[in-house]
């Protein structure tokens, strides 16, 4: 199923061009602008969430981390 988007004339042909500059239709561009996005939020997001994590949190997950990589790295020895 396709739809139509009203863009300006200077943006579509911005969009194609840079399409075009990576061998991709102007969908498969528009869908990878699309996933960058959605990347840029999620580690935004990400972000804040660790920005706002209490001290206690930070050394608790610094522990677990440490243990976990102790126990891969005996494993990986035995």
């Amino acid at each position: 199923m396709t739809t139509t988007i009203k863009v300006s004339d200077e943006l579509r042909d911005r969009l194609k061009e840079q399409a075009a500059r990576d061998g991709l239709t102007l969908g498969a561009h528009l869908a990878r602008l699309a996933d960058a996005e959605d990347r840029r939020w999620r580690l935004s997001t990400l972000k804040a969430a660790i920005a706002g994590s209490t001290s206690a949190n930070v050394e608790s997950h610094a522990y677990e981390s440490a243990e976990w990589e102790r126990t891969e790295l005996t494993d990986a020895e035995s």
